[in-house]
């Protein structure tokens, strides 16, 4: 008698944290779906350890795991354009979780097209942004893979996961719950729920982790030299070249001494929802605000002035999940030609949570101490300022006279 062959199951890259919900997960999607799955686990600066959470996700039942460090790409394919772009969400938000999901999401479909799987699964809940961040990008690179998302599908509380975990042999690490739901990469901490979901409740000491309560930072202040060459800063202080990585790795240090990078806000969520955030962004602050500065002195007044409101699109298309969109990649073209002659230093004062700038110079600068000084050595042509002020006020003196009555 012919011996039947054994089935072959179709195979699911899951976005692994090591947490409960996706260590849950993993065994669900066995049960539910009947599927193979392979956790991939991606460090983009956040703390933990991803070696620990894939020996789990075997131990679990992920027939492969990957721990993948793309911290550097991060850095130089997302946060680079997006501090070029100086995008803050609503005027506000740096984007930190915002565009880590597009590098999360385009790894993933990577590894599925490597490993012949047809699924995509993430952790995300029905109500945040990042289900539609996953989503999007995942259709947009590759719109044949079919996506999960577990949390959506099950009712079940933290207590009932910690029971399925239980009867399903489940290891997982069962620590005291968190009163806030918090995310962290290197570009920013973001933090919710708890007592912060009441507006007018100011956030618990407890609530920061990155930086010192202002009140508390030192009393004396702390100067920085950030050194940039295209929009991008390319070295601190004395050292003129180093690492992008390194440079913001060591401004959250600084900043958060001086508790700077606070930030609490009303958030428009994309689902509809607003939301109240609380986020940690020392780096962030610190060079959005140079770079910005850099950029009043180097480009004209009307590129300066239209960047504003590409910006404000870009930031937009960032935080809702339109990073691998046409007009997105045609708004960084626009914006990467904008940087050509965005070179120089600008020194940012850190003091007691805030990050100001106090000086810049810039070898392409457009500022002409010879035109703007009142002092000697004053070569403005004074004597043209009554016809030039002739000539611009001419269309409302001639609607004045018109409109007379």
């Amino acid at each position: 008698m012919a011996s039947r062959s054994k089935k072959v199951r179709d195979k699911v890259v899951l976005a692994y944290s090591g947490g409960l919900d996706t260590s849950v997960a993993i065994r669900w999607l066995q049960q539910k779906y009947d599927l193979e799955v392979i956790a991939v686990s991606i460090n983009v600066g956040q703390p933990g350890d991803l070696q620990e959470a894939v020996d789990r996700a075997v131990e679990i039942g992920a027939v492969q795991a990957y721990a993948i460090d793309a911290t550097d790409d991060f850095v130089k394919d997302y946060i680079g354009p997006s501090l070029k772009a100086n995008a803050l969400y609503m005027g506000t938000y740096p984007l930190a979780t915002a565009i880590a999901r597009p590098l999360i999401a385009k790894i993933m479909v990577d590894i599925a097209k490597k490993e012949g799987a047809k699924y995509i699964a993430h952790g995300c809940t029905a109500k945040g942004n990042d289900q539609v961040r996953f989503d999007v990008s995942i259709a947009a690179l590759d719109p044949e893979l079919k996506i999960i998302a577990p949390m959506r599908e099950w009712v079940m509380t933290r207590e009932d996961e910690i029971e399925y975990a239980r009867q399903n042999d489940v290891p997982i690490k069962v620590k005291k719950e968190c009163p806030y739901s918090t995310d962290e990469n290197i570009w920013g901490r973001s933090c919710e729920c708890g007592i912060l979901e009441d507006a007018m409740a100011e956030p618990p000491k407890d609530a920061y982790e990155w930086t010192v309560d202002p009140e508390d930072a030192p009393d004396s202040p702390e100067y920085v030299d950030v050194h940039f060459r295209k929009g991008v800063p390319v070295g601190l202080d004395k050292k003129k070249r180093m690492p992008l990585t390194d440079i913001v790795k060591k401004l959250n240090q600084l900043g958060g001494e001086h508790g700077c990078g606070r930030v609490d806000h009303i958030e428009d969520r994309l689902v509809g929802i607003k939301s109240r955030e609380i986020y940690e962004c020392p780096a962030a602050v610190i060079l959005i605000n140079a770079h910005r500065d850099l950029e009043k002195m180097v480009l004209t007044k009307d590129l300066f002035s239209y960047k504003r409101g590409v910006e404000q699109r870009f930031s937009e298309l960032a935080y809702d999940g339109l990073w691998f969109s046409p007009l997105a990649e045609a708004l960084m073209a626009f914006v990467d030609k904008t940087q050509e002659f965005v070179e120089g230093t600008v020194r940012v004062k850190l003091y007691k949570g805030s990050a100001t700038v106090v000086g810049r110079s810039s070898p392409h600068s457009l500022y002409d101490t010879g035109l703007a000084t009142y002092a000697d050595g004053d070569h403005f042509d004074h004597r043209s300022a009554e016809g030039f002020i002739y000539v611009w006020g001419l269309p409302l003196r001639t609607v004045a006279k018109a409109q007379k009555k």
